[in-house]
């Protein structure tokens, strides 16, 4: 979308810009130097471009490198969701009920074990960070004190978990546990190292129901156990979850143990998610360059989305950056629209990208399938084809039960639907609709080294369709 007329003087380089001075096609037609023989002396003293291009890569580099920000006052990290602020708004309860639950630490007794629920991006995640800060400021009291943070949606299967844990504490690589030891030998060398260093562990499981749907709640009852097996730690399970109905899952011995203190994060309403940008919006941008509506305009979509603060923030920073790179001198609505856009499509690529092998394995082979029948396939074509690719790719193939949870996890991410059908004496099974574009989404799983061995020809003329492509129509093409 173009930009309103205000704002094209800002968007228009200054002479002094060094994009300018080696760039003719940024300048204003009008003010164009001509190229070739009718040079006027000022380009003469202009150095020669590269063959067949006018500016090389290094030029540009060095001309953003020169360029200064009118926008940003600091850092973008303000605007991230790995940032923790001083001040977490419309959190002032939770971050009271982690602290006081969590507090007991600071005097040597153990605390109980924690359980966070709450949708993507109602801060629990923020909260549970800002108390860590809290408690580990006080160094005295919290020498005997330490943390360790685990996003169980990367580190999701037993081994590597207590492979994780334990060598966190390592104090040199000899005494790191290795890949190859059978699972009873890294649990106790797990428990070797937490025991070399002492004190209370507080254990942060972020996302700890992936860990339980891809694996079991077998891992969540050995660190629940632990403190009957260490000799000089103490282990505090602290469980941040995705889904409220987690627990239902858990083994009920599991479940007693994690459950002795629970705190709901409620969603944010769009009011609230306003006052959050507003704060960031002052640590992180100039007085006066984003226009009013924007930060009403970046509430109010993350408000229809379960208000995902998160998605909030990210849709203020990419408006931003995408002013910047316009070199406007405001952030307007028309921004925050072309982010909406951009970050609709990049959430779709990234979460391809971030998920587990096999995962990766079977949604190609999905993909694979649809592409072939521009229709529907049934659960049994799609693990034949699996198995296929994992055989290909040096994998052993996982059971159609695992499979099928991971059916489902991609169901849960919008990638595909999968609906149950009767195939009468065959009995029913189930059918997958892909929800993504394929000509952008197998790109995406081709980049990753497990994959590109069976990628396409990278030279593919072709643009297939969707559902997600074409959402007009209601049925597979």
């Amino acid at each position: 979308m173009p930009p309103a007329p205000d704002d094209r003087p800002a968007e228009t380089p200054e002479r002094s810009d060094p994009a300018y001075a080696t760039n003719p096609a940024v300048a204003p037609v009008g003010d164009r130097r001509p190229v070739g023989g009718g040079a006027s002396p000022a380009n003469a003293a202009a150095p020669p471009p590269s063959a067949g291009n006018p500016s090389s890569a290094g030029e540009y580099l060095d001309s953003l490198l020169q360029a200064k920000s009118e926008l940003f006052r600091t850092t973008k990290e303000v605007l991230r969701d790995s940032y923790v602020p001083s001040r977490l708004p419309h959190r002032e309860q939770q971050v009271r009920q982690v602290a006081e639950i969590l507090a007991p630490a600071l005097k040597g007794d153990l605390p109980s074990n924690l359980l966070i629920y709450g949708k993507i991006g109602t801060g629990k995640t923020a909260v549970v960070a800002q108390v860590r800060q809290e408690i580990l400021r006080r160094t005295e009291l919290a020498e005997h004190i330490s943390f360790v943070s685990i996003n169980c949606g990367n580190i999701d299967t037993p081994y590597s978990l207590l492979q994780t844990i334990g060598n966190t504490f390592a104090k040199n690589e000899a005494d790191r546990v290795p890949t190859g030891w059978s699972l009873d030998r890294v649990q106790a060398g797990m428990r070797r190292l937490m025991d070399s260093k002492g004190g209370i562990v507080l254990l942060i499981l972020d996302e700890i129901d992936r860990l339980v749907a891809r694996s079991g709640d077998g891992v969540l009852y050995t660190l629940s156990q632990l403190n009957t097996e260490l000799e000089t730690a103490r282990v505090v399970l602290v469980g941040i979850s995705n889904d409220l109905k987690f627990t239902n899952q858990l083994d009920a011995r599991v479940r007693s143990r994690l459950n002795e203190e629970k705190i709901l994060f409620p969603p944010y309403d769009a009011l609230q998610l306003q006052d959050i940008l507003r704060e960031r919006a002052r640590e992180a941008f100039r007085d006066g360059v984003v226009d009013p509506g924007v930060v009403e305009r970046c509430a109010a979509y993350a408000a229809l989305e379960n208000g995902d603060a998160r998605r909030a923030l990210a849709l203020l920073r990419l408006s931003a950056e995408m002013a910047d790179r316009d070199h406007a001198k405001r952030i307007t609505a028309d921004h925050v629209v072309k982010a909406k856009n951009r970050l609709e499509q990049d959430i779709i690529i990234e979460c391809v990208r971030t998920l587990p092998p096999h995962c990766k394995v079977l949604l190609y082979a999905i993909l694979q399938s649809y592409e072939r029948r521009r229709n529907g396939v049934l659960t049994g074509e799609v693990y034949e084809g699996y198995k296929r690719l994992a055989e290909r790719l040096g994998l052993q193939p996982l059971h159609a039960r695992s499979i099928s949870n991971y059916v489902s996890e991609l169901e849960s991410l919008g990638l595909i639907r999968a609906t149950i059908v009767s195939r009468g004496r065959g009995g029913r099974t189930r059918e997958i609709i892909v929800d993504v574009p394929i000509s952008e989404t197998m790109p995406a799983l081709e980049e990753d080294p497990l994959i590109a061995p069976v990628g396409r020809p990278k030279s593919r003329g072709q643009m297939l369709l969707t559902n997600f492509d074409n959402p007009g129509r209601t049925g597979p093409f």
